[in-house]
């Protein structure tokens, strides 16, 4: 009966075994790329030019968004938040480019695009006095 009981414990780890490599490769391929999601893609509807995102960050989160655009559009984006001015974003351009942002953190930005590609949009907490910020972020490109 022993034996019986033992080898059915066996069986059991040895099934576990492959899952459990699976889970911790998926696992440590995600560390390796930092446990960061990709930025969700910004698209317009047919016929518009705007949408309007809502969000939240709590603590150290960041929410990123990228948006395709061409050289000579005009890019417009305004963020409010709850808290007010408690969430600021940050823009960054193909290859870096620099878009004359004044500060690391915005509230507002509009300018005409020098180069053709995806932009990167980071929203971010601009305060450590709240714990979350409640943000509406408006994009506008045309």
């Amino acid at each position: 009966m022993k034996h019986h009981l033992l080898a059915k414990v066996a069986k059991g780890i040895a099934t576990l075994i492959p899952i459990t490599l699976a889970i911790l490769i998926v696992w440590a391929a995600a560390m390796a790329q930092g446990g960061k999601a990709e930025p969700n893609r910004i698209e317009f509807r047919s016929g518009t030019s705007s949408t309007i995102i809502n969000g939240t960050v709590r603590g150290a989160e960041q929410a990123e968004y990228v948006l395709a655009a061409k050289k000579g559009q005009t890019l417009t984006i305004k963020i409010t938040s709850v808290p007010a001015r408690t969430a600021g974003f940050d823009l960054h351009g193909p290859q870096d480019v620099d878009l004359g942002l004044e500060f690391d953190t915005n509230l507002s930005f509009s300018r005409r695009l020098p180069k053709t590609g995806d932009y990167l949009i980071t929203v971010v907490k601009l305060s450590d006095a709240v714990r979350l910020s409640k943000y509406t972020m408006t994009v506008t490109l045309r």
